[in-house]
């Protein structure tokens, strides 16, 4: 399993944050994936996520400060796939932090790595979208 993180500071104030990126949006923010369907589980959100070839479901769940997601069940790519998105005051904006675990299902070598290498890709495209959103 590996751990990857990306952060930066966004002109706008974490409420302003929170209220643009509810959990479709970050996962079209992240830019692999195209929102498939909703569905509203009272403490959590459930987004059906596809790209080519693939479909898996993301469990989204707020908690203090923080929405944290992850792979629903066992279908979709991963063995392990967490990730937490969080906000605090910084610079006369906002620091927003994305922080990603994740691990491969398919027995590659170096799955891991290569999970990794594509997440943090997603990130900072989430954050890039995040930024834009706010310039």
């Amino acid at each position: 399993m590996r751990e990857v993180t990306a952060s930066r500071v966004v002109d706008a104030d974490p409420g302003e944050v929170w209220a643009r990126f509810d959990p479709p949006a970050i996962v079209e923010a992240e830019g692999s994936f195209t929102v498939e369907s909703i569905e509203d589980e009272g403490e959590a959100t459930i987004v059906v996520a596809s790209g080519p070839g693939i479909q898996l479901p993301l469990r989204f769940e707020y908690r203090e400060d923080t929405i944290y997601y992850t792979q629903d069940g066992k279908q979709g790519p991963f063995s392990h796939m967490e990730t937490w998105l969080e906000c605090e005051p910084a610079d006369g904006g906002t620091r927003v932090t994305l922080r990603s675990s994740v691990s491969l299902s398919a027995p590659l070598p170096f799955g891991d790595r290569i999970a990794a290498w594509k997440r943090n890709g997603e990130l900072k495209r989430a954050l890039e979208a995040i930024e834009s959103t706010f310039a």
